[in-house]
């Protein structure tokens, strides 16, 4: 398989594949033109992993239509980007597997974060979506991928001896006042916001 630019994907290292278009130029109500407002950083990582995918597709080995792309072949994309990677990974046989502070150097390859493939997925799939994809067919949102990301995790969380914990779900409070009293009882179930006025919770996900 031919080389092709690494995707950016947090601390998982590294670059981007083709540069961003320049930013495009819109007409104001007096017929001039004012540059459009400049993309966030989320915005530019995600175009720059969007290219980099394409090309990727383009260097298959035979080239690689994004109509033909499976989940397979996105799993074999985030295999590939490992040679890329900075976060080393102990194998079984490795003295340091499982050490999270490892006290010498050791010969274990250096592959990409879990964490940055799971962000890198989540870019590229609403990337998918974004330049037309439909939801139903979007490679990047297939069970397969879901499953080996959650392979990769545990397998990094044992080989470095550092578990990824789970996020907790925030839980609010809904205030309730008793007539005619001052006092005000805290109960779990909301949150209050500045006007008294009682709003739902909502939970934060936590990621594959």
């Amino acid at each position: 398989m031919s080389s092709a630019p690494a995707a950016g994907g947090g601390g998982g290292g590294g670059g981007g594949g083709g540069a961003p278009s320049p930013s495009a130029v819109t007409p104001t109500a007096d017929g001039g033109g004012s540059a459009a407002a400049p993309l966030s950083r989320y915005e530019s990582q995600k175009r720059r992993d969007w290219n980099t995918f394409l090309q990727y597709l383009k260097n298959h080995k035979p080239p690689l239509t994004l109509g033909r792309c499976s989940g397979a072949h996105v799993i074999e994309f985030l295999k590939y980007l490992d040679q890329f990677g900075k976060t080393k990974v102990h194998g079984a046989g490795c003295p340091y597997f499982g050490h999270p502070n490892p006290p010498a150097p050791c010969a274990c390859l250096l592959k990409q974060a879990w964490g940055s493939l799971d962000a890198l997925i989540g870019r590229l799939r609403a990337a998918y979506e974004e330049n037309g994809g439909r939801p139903e067919s979007n490679p990047f949102g297939a069970r397969a991928v879901r499953i080996y990301l959650r392979e990769v995790k545990e397998s990094q969380s044992k080989a470095r001896g550092m578990p990824y914990e789970k996020k907790k779900r925030k839980r609010g409070v809904t205030v309730r006042a008793t007539p005619g009293s001052s006092n005000i009882q805290a109960v779990e179930a909301g949150s209050v916001d500045v006007s008294g006025m009682i709003t739902a919770a909502t939970p934060s996900t936590s990621t594959l």
